[in-house]
């Protein structure tokens, strides 16, 4: 049995989403920006798909959502831009992201504070939580921007982006939030959200295509071209849009949407069942109360067994999970989430992360759940590390 347990890396595309894609690769082929009929025949189709987007996002006509390969462009482009924008004049000197963002946000600022910006790094508590209020205590009458993502990509945690956004705006600055993880767990309604200046999104992490995303940016809010060349999308994005990825995206937005009232309950229901399993194992350990993070999401830890050497076991069982440790040559990198939150040394080497989706059937749970406790069992019984702790008996 296969069983793909990875959803917050990438989910397989929508047959929906598919058969909306397919007369673009060779039919439907025509430059967008060209002037004659084979351009002016899918004209319909790319507005049709941004009304999709729009009403996904709860986003104002008045509003732009410029297009994008992906959501690293987009964080890569909104911090620069800002830089651009505000940091080179000298008038703002500072941004403040979290200790958990992804890392097209982390390695952007570290990347910015090499030419002189001030990046403070925001922290998150022992349950994996920002509290709204420390941002309040980070802004300085020269910060330009405050990025912060709306679900942890690891834990799942949701981050209280209503309360982070108004008290940007009450301060008059800047917010950008990356709500990757966010689209089709949570309902989003930026006409409501007027302290949300910009936000990003990624089209493969729901149901949609990979190679495509967006930037949405608030009406009277301006950024620099990331890209330089054609008048695409208002000069903001120079290049020859990809139409069938567009058009893909439209169709999986619209149906996140839709799923999270009909499909996203038997997500959460299948996501606590298995977490209540693995609970039941002794000296296993989850970040983030469930009822603080969304439905799809558990990184649990299990004390005395490597997250690499629990991906070797279910990978051989044929299940993809993933975990934020990475061998690199002889280096052992902890997950990011569990450092920031302050575990154990033992405990910071062994979270995996567990993500599902729409497509998660209780088969594939029931089979996970047998399947994680024998890895857990063998894994266990040759760890030395585990066997001496004083909190367990040998087996």
């Amino acid at each position: 049995m296969r069983v793909y347990l990875d959803n917050n890396a990438t989910t397989k595309v929508d047959e929906q989403v598919k058969r909306v894609m397919e007369p673009f690769l060779c039919e439907r082929f025509g430059n967008p920006n060209s002037l004659h009929d084979y351009a002016k025949e899918i004209i319909p189709d790319i507005k049709y798909a941004y009304e999709q987007i729009y009403m996904g996002f709860g986003a104002n006509k008045k509003d732009s959502i410029v297009m994008t390969s992906c959501a690293t462009e987009s964080n890569n482009w909104i911090l620069k831009s800002v830089y651009f924008r505000d940091i080179m004049s000298g008038r703002k000197d500072h941004i403040i992201v979290s200790e958990v963002e992804h890392p097209s946000i982390i390695a952007t600022a570290k990347f910015l504070e090499t030419l002189g910006v001030k990046v403070s790094y925001l922290p998150i508590n022992s349950e994996g939580l920002i509290d709204a209020s420390t941002v309040r205590d980070y802004i300085t009458p020269k910060t330009a921007l405050v990025s912060i993502m709306w679900v942890n990509n690891e834990t799942g945690a949701i981050f209280p982006i209503e309360e982070i956004s108004q008290i940007c705006k009450e301060n008059n600055v800047l917010f950008h939030t990356d709500a990757v993880q966010a689209v089709g767990k949570i309902k989003i309604n930026l006409e409501l959200l007027q302290g949300v200046d910009f936000l990003t999104f990624s089209a493969h992490k729901f149901h949609g295509p990979k190679g495509v995303g967006g930037l949405f940016i608030r009406s009277g809010r301006e950024v620099t071209p990331l890209f330089h060349g054609g008048a695409q999308m208002g000069g903001l994005r120079s290049g020859t849009i990809n139409v069938g990825a567009i058009a893909g995206m439209g169709k999986a937005i619209e149906l996140a949407v839709d799923s999270i009232d009909f499909d996203y309950p038997d997500v959460i229901e299948l996501r606590d069942q298995l977490e209540d399993e693995i609970l039941k194992i002794e000296d296993t350990f989850v970040v983030t109360p469930r009822e603080k993070r969304v439905g799809s999401t558990l990184l649990v830890s299990f004390r005395g067994i490597e997250g690499e050497s629990m991906l070797w076991d279910l990978n051989k069982a044929g299940i993809a999970a993933s975990t934020g440790s990475a061998c690199a040559s002889e280096d052992l990198e902890s997950n990011p989430v569990m450092e920031a939150i302050g575990a154990e040394a033992d405990l910071a080497h062994t979270a995996i992360r567990f993500s599902l989706s729409r497509y998660t059937t209780k088969m594939e749970i029931d089979y996970t759940i047998e399947e994680v406790k024998k890895a857990v069992k063998r894994l266990r019984e040759i760890s030395s590390s585990y066997a001496y702790t004083p909190h367990t008996e040998k087996k």
